[in-house]
């Protein structure tokens, strides 16, 4: 199953997040510092700790300036809901559920006393004593009959009687739960042999009646088995290192004491320990062993055995560490940062040493920080997911922070790798791990008022420009880097023209039909005003430019703009107007009128499909802006980009794919 969507509540700074989207491979969390981005994570790890985190503590846990409530009474921890998780399942999962559950989602909650709810979302809804008691009633009547007349009986109400007792004080609208129906389904399985023999109406009678009361079984049965596929959350912290060199002895010692001070310093050691397959004290008593006489051969054998089994497990867990890590750091380098890696024993010490190219072994901590990460990380992860890490999200907090911001960009690939095989949630102020084209994986988190608390935006919107400044960094920097270092470049008005432009040009290129030059670089102006000046500098850079304007009064105004006809030619001006017939004025939206008014109606619940096709000459926008004051062209695009994910060219209108055709055609031809 994959997380689609999470919500945290009553937790630290964190009232109510409000219910925010989860990608299904990589999605990441920004926001200023004391915004509760760490907060949101670890909320969400108690969906699903591993075995050994500790549980929500309300003392701790629950918001401080509401404390009162908890030592009160008006409020009680079972009561408070606090990780909300929401599930779509796989193939697989679909498939072991009855037919009437596959499009299920499946919904999981933490509670503050840290007990489990679970619930199944689009589920129908179970029957009703309503529904059967016409039923219930006349086969237990039908029973009552035959009964009496086997017995020479003028009447019996034996069944009819048991059937009230049964159903004592039940409504019509109670739903036929499994716990309310355990006594009623014994009944009707006994009531098999009491049926008329042949009688097919009343076994008929009986079918529905067990298909009724079996459906809240079959809804358990359902819950339990997505229970026990829910993912483990493994959340990691830069605090959590593994240290170069360990003495085992002394680390025992502090995890026996449990020293306060030493728990985050010690985790990510503990956790080496465990992944290993040894505690500290026993490591520490297989390097305390001393040679036993030589006239003992039994001794000698089991002392051999001992130091064999320690060095077995050390080089095993080296072997799958290096075979990880060679996986995502620097997998197409020619001189890998790390030609091995090796946990060894000597005497009262672990250490953890990286083998180079050249066979030299050095310590791990004079490796570089980012490696030094990504060690600790998969130390972590495989000892707290444990066999279950295939089925595993990550939650990280703030990773390769240490990293020089290149080597971040460069990072960025990396926790794209990891996110191909597990779920990716991670928090960054960095603007160098979050790429121009992972906008739409962006949820913003903010803290703008104590008393609401924190909240989780879907959409790329804050009321603290500080929460956007990664972003909007993360743009400029990008922008600055590719203004003079593509010869081809496109010119946009703004960010949803170069989404709509890729996400379309990547459908068609899939189907084959038309491929947009991938040497041409997409450029954002944000405004139609603004392209004027982009086209003027990269011009005078000797660049091929084209530009793309919308055919609103921003863009007529902007296209009729003498500086740019001089810059670009009329040729390399491309207007909307020119790809579609009918539409008054049309923008780059309407040039996928059909599909994205469905879009808007499915996914942001703006119906205008009738006015769409009814009204050709009206610009699609303006009619989704009528028809809802808080419409916004980020959140079309951002629901578009994912429509793409999951469809393909053909799912375009006939009149959609020929305009696009024409158009892709037109820019490749301008900046040939």
């Amino acid at each position: 199953m994959r997380l689609r969507a999470a919500r945290v509540q009553n937790y630290r700074s964190i009232r109510d997040t409000g219910l925010f989207d989860v990608e299904r491979d990589k999605t990441i969390l920004v926001g200023p510092n004391e915004a509760g981005k760490t907060a949101v994570l670890q909320a969400l790890q108690q969906v699903n700790a591993p075995k050994g985190i500790k549980g929500f503590d309300a003392l701790r846990d629950y918001p401080r300036a509401l404390y009162n409530d908890i030592t009160t009474g008006a409020v009680k921890e079972e009561d408070v809901a606090v990780a909300t998780a929401i599930f779509e399942l796989d193939d697989e999962e679909r498939a072991s559920l009855p037919a009437d559950l596959r499009q299920v989602r499946y919904q999981f909650t933490r509670m503050m006393n840290n007990n489990p709810q679970h619930t199944l979302l689009d589920a129908p809804a179970l029957p009703t004593f309503g529904t059967i008691t016409k039923d219930l009633s006349r086969l237990a009547a039908h029973i009552d009959k035959r009964t009496a007349v086997a017995e020479g009986q003028l009447a019996s109400t034996a069944q009819t009687d048991k059937i009230a007792a049964l159903t004592g004080g039940w409504r019509d609208f109670y739903t036929l739960s499994s716990s309310r129906t355990k006594e009623l389904r014994a009944w009707l399985k006994s009531a098999v042999t009491l049926i008329e023999d042949a009688n097919e109406a009343e076994e008929a009678r009986l079918d529905r009646l067990n298909e009724a009361v079996n459906k809240g079984v079959e809804r358990d049965e359902a819950l339990s088995y997505l229970n026990g596929r829910l993912p483990v959350f493994v959340l990691f912290s830069n605090y959590f290192r593994v240290r170069p060199l360990i003495h085992l002895s002394h680390l025992a010692q502090r995890l026996a004491t449990n020293i306060l001070d030493d728990t985050q310093y010690d985790y990510g050691n503990s956790c080496l320990l465990k992944l290993l397959g040894f505690t500290a004290q026993e490591l520490s008593a297989l390097g305390s062993v001393s040679e036993p006489a030589a006239n003992h051969p039994d001794q000698l054998q089991r002392s051999r055995d001992q130091l064999d089994k320690r060095s077995y497990q050390l080089n095993a867990a080296s072997v799958r560490l290096t075979k990880e890590i060679r996986e995502v750091w620097q997998p197409s380098s020619t001189r890998p940062e790390a030609d091995r890696l090796r946990v060894v024993a000597d005497g009262q010490y672990l250490k953890v040493v990286v083998e180079d190219d050249l066979g030299v072994e050095v310590e791990l901590d004079q490796r570089s920080e980012g490696f030094q990460w990504l060690v600790s990380f998969f130390v972590v992860f495989f000892a707290e997911a444990m066999d279950r890490h295939e089925n595993a999200i990550l939650l990280l907090d703030e990773p390769g922070m240490s990293l020089h911001a290149l080597k971040q960009r460069d990072f960025r690939n990396t926790l794209s790798r990891l996110s191909e095989k597990n779920q990716t949630i991670y928090t960054t102020h960095s603007p160098f791990l979050v790429g121009p084209n992972e906008l739409d994986l962006v949820r913003v988190v903010e803290l703008n008022d104590r008393t609401e608390g924190t909240k989780v935006h879907t959409t790329i919107t804050s009321t603290d420009p500080a929460a956007l400044l990664p972003l909007q960094e993360a743009l400029g920097y990008d922008l600055a880097q590719s203004l003079f270092a593509t010869h081809r470049n496109l010119i946009l008005e703004g960010l949803t023209d170069a989404w709509y432009v890729e996400a379309v040009a990547a459908l068609l290129k899939e189907e084959g039909s038309v491929s947009l030059n991938d040497k041409i670089a997409l450029i954002t102006a944000s405004s139609a005003g603004k392209v004027v000046y982009f086209a003027t500098i990269l011009t005078a850079h000797n660049l091929k430019v084209a530009a793309l304007l919308d055919s609103d009064a921003a863009g007529e105004n902007a296209a009729s703009q003498d500086t740019l006809v001089h810059s670009l030619g009329a040729k390399s001006i491309l207007r909307t107007k020119d790809y579609i017939e009918g539409v008054s004025k049309p923008e780059i939206e309407d040039l996928l009128r059909t599909t994205l008014s469905v879009i808007a109606r499915e996914v942001l619940g703006i119906d205008v499909v009738d006015q769409a096709a009814s009204r050709p000459q009206q610009p699609l926008v303006d009619m989704l802006g009528r028809a809802d004051k808080t419409f916004s062209k980020y959140k079309l695009a951002k629901a578009f980009l994912r429509w793409s994910r999951d469809h393909n060219a053909s799912d375009l209108t006939e009149g959609e794919r020929t305009s696009w055709i024409k158009l892709i055609g037109n820019i490749n031809a301008a900046l040939k």
